[in-house]
């Protein structure tokens, strides 16, 4: 690739990238996109822009960079919680060290590259980018000690930086674990793999097992049940109300006439939303043949089980219950806010199969892959494609502007199109493992994501991109070195317009909420739709961690052997730091959190990257016939290794469960203040299985009308009450007021609806 290439790949992001933040600065400042820019903000605090015509709405501004910038680091962590703020260190990090590292590479490394060899240059545009490699750099140089020199240095300041991180960040961990206001799932196991009986129901059973062997500090238990009919019920009816829910306090009339609208698009009628009169259920004498639920029969073989305090809680969950290590199997509960519900009912026994098979499924949609990221290295390598299609070479070599834009920008982009479904797929197969928690199914596809996007991005890309190179290579191990040192040089091209395409352009899409504010539009303006008050998305770290850690990885082993990845690096992550920031605080609401666990995966990718890296120009370094500073690169991987093994055992274990010493601390601090009593009680109600059956009143929409006022107007119509119905509302002692009588109403409303629309098929059919 020519640098041309470069500059118009750049010269195209940079142009998007300022159409976009310009846009955003004049779009946030617009009263309709409230929703989308400050979903949080308008949720939680309940504010309001001015409707009113200002001119400054007209106009770009940069006051959304300096609030964002203003923001300190506890206020970050009041308001979007450790995990925001843990990748919010992770972004100052990779600040701090290619900072360091551009100011060595750039300055020390890049005349070293360019100059490596006796050659007449031409002007830089019409240079090859490969001369700013250290492809360019004579056999047996001796510049090459700075190379090693450099790593040093830049390895040595990682790890420190690195630990002092950890250590920031399990402080901050403490301060949450400690926080005042208590949390429910410090003194909650969830126990999975209760064995079934045929005497006793599962909650009995539950209830004997601990009160034999946990009598002093068991306090009671809530058993999970499948009922996930009924919360599909439940749920269908909550939106059935939200849909009506500007008919609170009015009446509906069954005896009006059709009522027709206008179409947003083309402005015709459409008679497709009937009021028609219906019968009176109520009247009927129907409702009581609605059946009853059996909750007994739907017991799972899961239960929330709570204790006195906090380190009873976890000494159950930290020890095998029985001698069959599949049954009574007990963990620390998630939050309540962060229950996966219907994963709870899954056997436990099921979840190692469920693991494979999605272990499986990875595999196989990662060698899928291979198809589209061939192709894109076909783009990469533009006289290998005037070899395959020689039809291509008249083209291509007639307009000079194609090819700068085949080789420079479009691969890329090809590129992040098929990305983008990757984090579907992976958030679904992290969902089929069976995690009890939102946090952990996130956390679990980020994982997937990270390893996927190394291996196809970096590996793929590096390695040929064929599958039959990819096992070739895999079959001699000890030839991946050499491959490395040899692919690595000639692949970061692409890695640079990667980053242009992948990272500025990708990081503007954020900011700009393309697909929101499109839905937006179409929700307001095509479907007459209100505006979704309570829906507010989470931050998908998922998407966002992997990818900043993988740009981390390109700087890390482009940084000694093409250093002008670097600029282009910091760019995105002093922009990355100002969007990400400015999106957790107005954008994204939190409703769970792993308690800073993506730190771990952080640090686990760094410390790769780092080894990765001294590989490669140990490879380097061995190609170039320079035993000194191949020499020297050994005990550096060394020291790295033991510098993760020591961070592994000192400061790891902080983040996979809780110290014993400040748990009974804490118990001991409630017990003297006289709030355990209070924490206890709170207990009873936190884990609700049921937690949006309460605000459905159904009962404010009345129905006028029926089969005695077909005849008369709707003026003259009078209410109709429906029917109590007269069975008992059924209880359950682990269920505190399951409303059971409100799902039978429930029920009768949806069977109502589904008759209207019913009658109104027919009534066409005939009509027809």
């Amino acid at each position: 690739m020519k640098f041309s290439a470069l500059l118009t790949s750049a010269g195209i992001n940079i142009g998007l990238c300022v159409l976009f933040l310009s846009l955003y600065s004049v779009l946030r400042k617009q009263p309709a996109n409230v929703r989308v820019y400050f979903g949080r903000r308008i949720a939680e605090e309940h504010g309001r822009l001015r409707g009113s015509f200002i001119l400054e709405r007209f106009v770009p501004s940069t006051g959304w960079i300096v609030k964002a910038l203003q923001c300190t680091e506890e206020e970050l962590l009041h308001t979007a919680g450790l995990d925001a703020v843990v990748f919010n260190r992770v972004l100052v990090f990779s600040i701090r060290i290619f900072s360091l590292a551009a100011l060595l590479c750039v300055f020390g490394i890049l005349p070293l590259h360019y100059f490596g060899q006796d050659m007449l240059h031409q002007r830089i545009p019409s240079e090859s980018l490969d001369v700013f490699t250290i492809a360019n750099v004579e056999v047996r140089s001796r510049w090459l000690w700075v190379h090693c020199v450099v790593l040093y240095i830049i390895s040595i300041v990682a790890c420190i930086l690195l630990y002092l991180e950890y250590k920031r960040i399990a402080r901050l961990r403490f301060l949450h674990l400690t926080s005042a206001t208590p949390n429910p799932s410090q003194f909650t196991v969830l126990v999975r793999g209760i064995p079934k009986t045929a005497k006793e129901s599962c909650s009995d059973v539950v209830d004997n097992f601990f009160t034999k062997y946990h009598s002093s500090s068991y306090l009671f238990h809530q058993v999970v049940y499948k009922v996930g009919k009924v919360q599909k019920i439940m749920t269908g009816a909550k939106k059935a109300y939200k849909k009506f829910k500007h008919f609170t306090d009015e009446t509906v009339d069954q005896g009006c006439r059709t009522i027709t609208y206008r179409c947003c698009l083309c402005g015709a009628s459409s008679n497709s939303f009937k009021l028609l009169n219906t019968e009176c259920e109520q009247k009927r004498g129907k409702a009581d043949n609605v059946p009853s639920l059996n909750l007994d029969g739907e017991e799972c073989t899961s239960a929330f089980v709570f204790f006195k305090t906090r380190y009873a809680a976890l000494v159950a969950s930290e020890i095998p219950q029985t001698s069959n290590p599949m049954k009574w199997v007990a963990n620390l509960a998630p939050e309540p806010e962060d229950v996966y519900w219907s994963n709870l009912w899954l056997p436990y026994k099921q979840l190692w199969i469920r693991r494979i098979f999605t272990l499986l499924g990875s595999i196989v949609f990662m060698f899928l892959f291979l198809i589209p990221v061939t192709f894109i290295q076909g783009l990469s390598q533009l006289e290998q494609l005037q070899q395959k299609l020689p039809f291509l070479k008249g083209i291509l070599n007639k307009k000079y502007y194609i090819t700068q834009l085949v080789t420079g920008y479009l691969p890329s982009v090809i590129l992040q199109i098929f990305l983008y479904t990757v984090a579907p797929i992976m958030m679904l197969f992290s969902t089929l493992e069976g995690p009890t928690s939102h946090s952990e199914r996130k956390r679990s596809a980020c994982c997937k994501v990270l390893t996927f996007t190394v291996w196809n991005i970096f590996f793929v890309n590096v390695l040929s991109g064929t599958v039959i190179s990819q096992l070739n290579v895999l079959s001699s191990p000890k030839d991946i070195p050499v491959k490395l040192a040899r692919a690595v040089p000639g692949q970061a091209t692409f890695f640079i317009t990667y980053v242009l395409t992948s990272g500025w352009a990708s990081l503007s899409s954020e900011l700009m909420q393309l697909f929101g504010l499109i839905w937006n539009v179409i929700r307001k303006y095509v479907l007459r739709m209100r505006e979704d008050t309570e829906f507010i998305p989470s931050f998908p770290y998922h998407t966002e961690v992997p990818k900043v850690l993988l740009f981390g990885l390109l700087g890390f082993t482009c940084s000694v052997l093409a250093p002008l990845i670097l600029p282009f690096l910091l760019v995105y992550f002093f922009l990355g730091y100002v969007v990400y920031r400015n999106q957790l605080l107005n954008v994204y609401r939190t409703r769970y959190d792993t308690g800073g666990l993506y730190w771990p995966v952080a640090h686990n990718t760094v410390i790769f990257s780092l080894v990765l890296t001294q590989i490669i120009c140990l490879g380097v370094f061995g190609l170039k016939e320079s035993p000194v500073a191949a020499g020297f690169t050994i005990p550096l991987i060394i020291l790295t290794l033991l510098f993760n093994q020591y961070c592994r055992n000192r400061l790891l274990p902080l983040f996979k469960t809780f110290p014993a010493q400040d748990l009974i601390d804490m118990d001991r601090e409630d017990e003297r203040s006289g709030r355990i009593d209070e924490i206890h009680h709170m207990l009873h109600s936190a884990y609700c299985q049921f937690p949006d059956t309460g605000d459905v009143p159904l009962e404010k929409i009345k129905i006028i009308g029926g089969d005695e006022e077909q005849g008369s107007s709707s003026g003259e119509s009078t209410d109709k009450e429906p029917c109590e119905n007269p069975k008992n509302d059924l209880s359950h002692p682990t269920l505190k007021g399951l409303p059971v009588n409100r799902l039978r109403h429930a029920v009768k409303s949806i069977t109502f609806l589904i008759r209207l629309q019913k009658r109104g098929l027919s009534s066409e059919q005939k009509s027809g």
